[in-house]
């Protein structure tokens, strides 16, 4: 037995009609007729008499109508009292910049799926003013952004500070730029480079590093992931936080390298964002204590508001 029988008949009931309950429930009326007779098989008894102008309860089914009836207000008092439980196993949704994926993102997922088997965590990338509007919102519970000294955080939301670092000039092991243990800014000019979109911070750093030398991007693209990809096929050098190549995949595998900007001592510095709010759902909360322990483990310096 099911409580969507119960459910089922209490609407057949209370609307005299299958074809009425049906369209209620949105349910074809063959479906619908179809399990009302499972559970009249169930029990033994016939529920409803059937007849041309509609269906009505039987005397059988007026008996136990009482008593269907309390079954389906303990089912709702148990999901009352299930409402903090809910809250664990419910879904966070997490945007993000496609940042420090490997050594923070990834290891935080399985850390938490181990202590949150029911709960689903959905991540989603996006650019930073995406996913500031969708933090403000309510569409995404955290938010992880790159972030340069001097901006400012957006009304509304908390921000910590996961991790610190600097910008790199990420490049095939091959390339000339590979060979040097720094990379002026000016060397950017001579190779291909692979930027961020317009809307990314990385984007708005190599116009900043470049000032009036205009950068001519030979490939534009979405994310640090795609980026690094695009350097290991030998399309060119990209421009990333050091905690986006360091540790990754490609990196250990020696298929690429960074190598620091001469000169240039900009922080970057990568931030977890949440809407501010009294209540905030306790499965967000513990992704965001996940984050916070994983980042320390890697020696970030955590800030900001918790």
């Amino acid at each position: 037995m099911r409580t969507e029988q119960l459910e089922y008949i209490a609407a057949v009931t209370r609307l005299g009609s299958l074809r009425r309950a049906a369209d209620e429930l949105r349910l074809s009326q063959p479906a619908l007729s179809e399990t009302v007779r499972n559970l009249e098989r169930e029990l033994g008894v016939d529920l409803l008499e059937r007849k041309r102008t509609g269906a009505t309860m039987s005397a059988a089914g007026q008996e136990l109508m009482p008593r269907i009836v309390e079954v389906l207000e303990a089912v709702d008092r148990l999901r009352v009292a299930a409402g903090e439980q809910h809250r664990i196993s419910r879904m966070v949704r997490v945007g993000t910049v496609n940042a420090a994926t490997v050594p923070l993102l990834v290891p935080v997922l399985r850390d938490f799926r181990a202590s949150h088997p029911v709960t689903q965590v959905e991540v989603v990338g996006a650019q930073q003013t995406e996913i500031h509007r969708r933090l403000a919102e309510g569409g995404f519970d955290l938010g992880l952004v790159n972030h340069l000294d001097g901006d400012d955080v957006p009304a509304g939301l908390d921000s910590t500070e996961l991790l610190r670092g600097r910008p790199v000039v990420c490049v095939r092991p091959d390339s000339p730029l590979a060979r040097r243990t720094e990379v002026p800014a000016d060397a950017l000019l001579s190779v291909p480079l692979i930027g961020m979109r317009t809307g990314y911070v990385m984007h708005r750093y190599v116009h900043r590093l470049l000032a009036d030398r205009t950068p001519v991007f030979s490939y534009s693209t979405d994310g640090a992931e795609m980026g690094k990809l695009m350097v290991a096929e030998g399309l060119g050098a990209t421009v990333l936080p050091d905690y986006s190549v360091l540790g990754d995949p490609l990196e250990r595998a020696g298929t690429i390298v960074c190598r620091p900007l001469s000169g240039d001592a900009t922080d970057v510095v990568l931030t977890l964002r949440r809407r501010r709010a009294e209540a905030v759902p306790q499965a967000a909360q513990d992704l965001l204590e996940t984050f916070v322990r994983r980042a320390r483990a890697l020696g970030g310096t955590v800030t900001g508001r918790l």
